[in-house]
């Protein structure tokens, strides 16, 4: 596979949407969040549990290193990979370190030789932390752990870890998600709302999210249904722009997705219908239809992680935050959703901070008839993460 090294001269610029000196601070992109209250609270729990003793010495700021495994090119939109590098940005910016501090690499999560090539670039270069960020990346870097013990390695999404060098980072991005559903159920008059998935329901994290989104359509719109497409890849323009035409040609008119290129959000203002993003605002691209767009606030982990490898309070567990942790949002609603829009959405926020809403509460009815949990339940942890391979019972598959 030809692969491409993106420059960090050429990322910040194409990020941050603006041109500055390539030695010079950078200004923030507006959907950066540093979450500095959040950090503190992090780096004082982290600060408790330091099992690991290879891990406590730390590591100066001036000798850290980050390499950055990302599966496209944070400069060519909005979708998965910016959003993980406005996280890096926020990273970099919170602990002050230099442009030479931070290598990228844009590599097909894939193709695993590739990969483990990128790993290995970043290792040969100086880097004594890496973040993977896609699913792909998962069993390579899982065994380049192994390899660099004193090395220290961070996988986003997936499952692994092994407690030492090689933890797991994702978060609670069905609360959001839920809430983007209300906003959708509210905003549909056709009762025909679309969804461009990456994966079908074998993979969890995907299926929860689309399920997440069902349940808070039904909530607020039981009428409704949600139609998915599913691309059967991470990163596809070609398919997610033939997904996306061919559910708003079936009269979808609100998409939503799970994608990494703006293709559903595009096309969703090109028809004249309504959208919901993801990864970051993409409002900035179609500001006549996006109602809301789901995001990740990712510099809220990659700072708190970085800074307990430099004081040396790594402990080399996983990280699974939300909504309460400031990782996952939504963003503000457009003026013209619908009356009633933002009051059912604060309503269903407050029950999610106070833990009256899981989400996966009770018992849940699929799209086949069946049911998932029990009168009084919530779903845990494990069972959304990696046992979500389910639709619910609004959700219709279109092939």
């Amino acid at each position: 596979m030809k692969r491409k090294l993106w420059k960090t001269a050429v990322c910040v610029a194409a990020i941050a949407g603006v041109l500055a000196g390539c030695g010079s601070a950078m200004d923030q992109p507006d959907d950066l969040a540093t979450n500095e209250g959040y950090l503190e609270e992090r780096a004082e729990k982290d600060a408790v549990d330091t099992e690991n003793e290879g891990n406590t010495a730390g590591i100066s700021k001036e000798d850290i290193k980050v390499g950055v495994l990302y599966i496209s090119d944070p400069g060519e939109g909005s979708g998965y990979s910016y959003t993980h590098d406005l996280g890096i940005l926020g990273m970099q910016n919170n602990l002050g370190l230099s442009d030479e501090q931070i290598v990228r690499k844009i590599v097909d999560d894939a193709d695993t030789e590739a990969t483990r090539e990128s790993i290995q670039e970043c290792i040969d270069e100086g880097c004594n932390v890496i973040f993977t960020t896609s699913w792909g990346y998962m069993e390579t870097t899982a065994e380049m752990a192994e390899e660099y013990p004193d090395l220290y390695f961070s996988h986003g999404t997936g499952y692994l870890s092994n407690g030492k060098n090689f933890n797991n980072y994702f978060g609670r991005i069905y609360q959001a998600r839920y809430l983007s559903g209300i906003v959708a159920g509210m905003n549909t008059t056709a009762n025909k709302i679309g969804y461009v998935a990456a994966m079908d329901s074998s993979n969890s994290e995907v299926t929860g999210g689309i399920d997440a989104f069902a349940i808070g359509v039904e909530s607020v719109n039981p009428d409704a249904e949600i139609y998915v497409a599913v691309t059967n890849s991470w990163y596809d323009p070609e398919g997610e722009e033939a997904a996306s035409r061919k559910l708003l040609d079936m009269g979808c008119d609100v998409m939503a997705q799970h994608c990494d290129t703006p293709f559903p959000q595009t096309l969703a203002q090109e028809y004249g219908v309504y959208g919901i993003g993801y990864n970051s605002d993409m409002s900035k691209e179609t500001p006549d239809s996006c109602l809301c767009s789901v995001i990740w606030n990712w510099s809220a982990y990659y700072t708190s992680a970085v800074k307990s490898i430099m004081d040396g309070s790594w402990d080399g567990s996983n990280y699974y935050g939300g909504m309460a942790e400031g990782l996952v949002q939504i963003t503000g609603l457009a003026d013209f959703c619908a009356d009633g829009t933002q009051e059912k959405v604060d309503e269903a926020t407050a029950a999610i901070l106070n833990g009256t809403n899981h989400v996966f509460d009770g018992v849940l009815e699929t799209n086949t008839g069946e049911t998932v949990g029990e009168e009084g339940g919530i779903l845990d942890d494990a069972a959304i993460t990696g046992g979500i391979n389910w639709y619910y019972k609004n959700v219709v598959v279109v092939e």
